[in-house]
């Protein structure tokens, strides 16, 4: 799977949890989940395990505390599925 790819699932994932259509609307590899999206911390747990349902993979406390952005979150997503 691509980092394209990638990015296209996770905006699916994440699209119900947003608060700013802006912003989403322009989501890139540098989009904060919590300061552009607006996502709150309560759904940012929503959203990895929305991410661990999608991916059939699991997101450990530390990477989940690192899932912050599109990017870290692309990274922990390919690192778990390499390790699958």
């Amino acid at each position: 799977m691509t980092k394209e790819e990638l990015i296209v699932k996770l905006k699916e994932i994440v699209k119900p949890y947003i608060q700013d259509e802006a912003a989403f609307n322009t989501l890139s590899e540098h989009t904060d989940f919590i300061k552009d999206l607006k996502i709150n911390s309560a759904n940012l747990v929503d959203v990895v395990l929305d991410v661990e349902d999608e991916f059939d993979i699991e997101i450990d406390n530390d990477a989940m505390e690192k899932m912050l952005s599109v990017k870290a979150a692309v990274e922990i997503i390919e690192s778990k599925l390499s390790a699958k």
